[in-house]
């Protein structure tokens, strides 16, 4: 546990176009998980130790201003990081902005980190509809990624919600009461839905998709668009 405390941060992507919205950024995948999704497929990210330090990754970000825009906390989970407050002060005084890919467990870690305008966008994963939640997590966290959607939408922050669709796992259905719950909560932006993407090595040993999934039987109470589909 000591090695993880001291080296929570799995690796760096150093560049990205695609995953924080009209920035060049760098991706930081910070370690462990408080969730099990079968479909997920960083299992090394969520279950091994780290590689670099917080001062290895700011010794990069040093080296990147002026080229890059934006940092992207990605995991795992990165929320759980228990210094995650410390880290984006100081990535935000490197002059760069962040981005948070959360799965909405911890609303009271994102509120406190809007309320210090700490983060600039937010990607809530909005893994299930309530009845199978704890069927593809592995979690009880659904209550508070409803909590997390509630103050995102309060706070006027710039944020998306997307779900990634295994078809056998989550169908039509499914996805059309998320589509309740996001209209319900007064969510404005796009509902990005994301095809699961198959590798060998997943936490749920899941193979390819069986099922078909028919975009058309899903209603349109908010605009969705489609990744990877």
């Amino acid at each position: 546990m000591k090695n993880a405390a001291n080296r929570p941060i799995y690796d760096i992507t150093p560049f990205t176009t695609l995953d924080f919205p009209n920035h060049l950024s760098c991706i930081v995948w910070l370690c462990g998980c408080n969730m099990r999704c079968a479909y997920c497929y960083n299992a090394d990210i969520v279950l091994q130790n780290g590689n670099k330090t917080i001062d290895e990754l700011l010794e990069f970000l040093q080296k990147r201003a002026g080229l890059l825009d934006g940092v992207v906390l990605s995991g795992g989970e990165c929320t759980i990081f228990r210094d995650i407050t410390i880290i984006c002060k100081k990535i935000k005084e490197l002059g760069f902005k962040v981005k948070v890919d959360t799965n909405g467990s911890k609303p009271e870690v994102l509120d406190s980190l809007i309320k210090q305008n700490l983060i600039d966008y937010v990607a809530l994963d909005f893994k299930a509809p309530k009845r199978v939640f704890k069927e593809i997590t592995n979690s009880l966290f659904y209550e508070k990624t409803i909590t997390s959607l509630m103050l995102l939408v309060k706070s006027g922050l710039n944020f998306e919600v997307r779900t990634t669709i295994h078809s056998d796992l989550l169908n039509e259905k499914a996805i059309n009461e998320i589509v309740d719950i996001l209209y319900l909560n007064n969510y404005k932006g796009i509902y990005y839905l994301q095809n699961y993407l198959h590798l060998e090595k997943n936490l749920g040993n899941l193979t390819e998709q069986t099922k078909p999934f028919d975009k058309n039987l899903l209603n349109n109470k908010i605009p969705i668009e489609f990744r990877n589909f």
